[in-house]
């Protein structure tokens, strides 16, 4: 990667950004302001979903800044509570409206299932699953991925697709590198994207990225994503700062080396959300009404 607009190919030939600008639980700047500021700073790729309650603002920015709709790309996702059948149609039409585009570029289910207890959570994605290839075929949707998917919530969607996963949104960063789910990834032609790529900044003051920003003369953020780059990993960055957001998109001219890269893949566990698709999925809410 040799800049924020170069790409990465997927398993269907269409191109992933190497990194996209989250929009989740945007603090104490309103979204819409958020997302301004991003567009300013020339980002163009998106992450958003129902759940996120930023559709709408993403929508407004996109027609506010004057720029066409396709130099942007969009990712949304369905939450739990809207998977299954003709509950992902209507999902979908939601999330479009609130945008206000005719298609999406990238969706994905949010979680694998609602809680420990969901029996049915399987039969439940792999009709999700079907009801996303329609929507695929009819141009609504170009891609389609998963997110928050581990091998064993895979496994049964790729043996009953007829178009294969393209991506899985997982928390990735150093200290949490899910290398199970990233061997079974790549064996599968799946791609990874890596959600909270700064531990939810616990990582900006871990001593091991510390020492390696004071080596290369770089940010602790600026480390994480460059390993993550060099790993072969798109990433969802975010921040309120416009600095912050300009700092980000500057990790295309320095290169980790093996030996730190080594250093980073073996760092004992650090900087996990705490959140896990098997043990304490999100609590369902609702965002029928958004």
């Amino acid at each position: 990667m040799n800049g924020y607009s170069d790409t990465y190919t997927l398993n269907n030939g269409m191109e992933l950004p190497c990194m996209l600008f989250g929009t989740y639980n945007p603090g104490d700047i309103d979204s819409l302001t958020l997302i301004e500021q991003a567009i300013a700073n020339e980002y163009r790729y998106f992450d958003t979903a129902s759940f996120y309650e930023t559709e709408r603002a993403l929508g407004e920015a996109m027609k506010k800044s004057g720029i066409p709709r396709e130099e942007f790309f969009i990712t949304s996702k369905l939450w739990i509570d809207e998977r299954g059948g003709q509950n992902v149609k209507e999902a979908l039409e939601r999330s479009l409206m609130r945008i206000g585009t005719d298609h999406i570029d990238l969706y994905l289910i949010h979680w694998p299932h609602a809680a420990k207890n969901d029996e049915e959570w399987n039969k439940k994605n792999i009709e999700t699953w079907k009801a996303m290839e329609d929507l695929c075929r009819e141009g609504k949707i170009c891609e389609i991925g998963l997110s928050n998917f581990h091998p064993h919530h895979i496994e049964g969607i790729i043996k009953n697709a007829e178009i294969m996963p393209v991506i899985d949104q997982l928390e990735l960063h150093p200290g949490y590198m899910q290398e199970y789910t990233l061997t079974y990834l790549r064996e599968h032609d799946i791609f990874p994207q890596a959600w909270s790529p700064l531990g939810r900044a616990r990582l900006l003051s871990d001593p091991v990225i510390l020492e390696l920003a004071r080596k290369y003369k770089r940010s602790s953020a600026q480390i994480c994503l460059r390993y993550l780059l060099q790993r072969g990993v798109s990433v969802v960055v975010k921040s309120a700062s416009p600095a912050r957001m300009r700092e980000n998109q500057n990790v295309f001219d320095f290169e980790l080396s093996f030996e730190d890269m080594s250093l980073l893949s073996c760092m004992a566990q650090a900087g996990w959300s705490g959140e896990h698709p098997d043990s304490n999925a999100p609590d369902i809410k609702s965002n029928f009404e958004q």
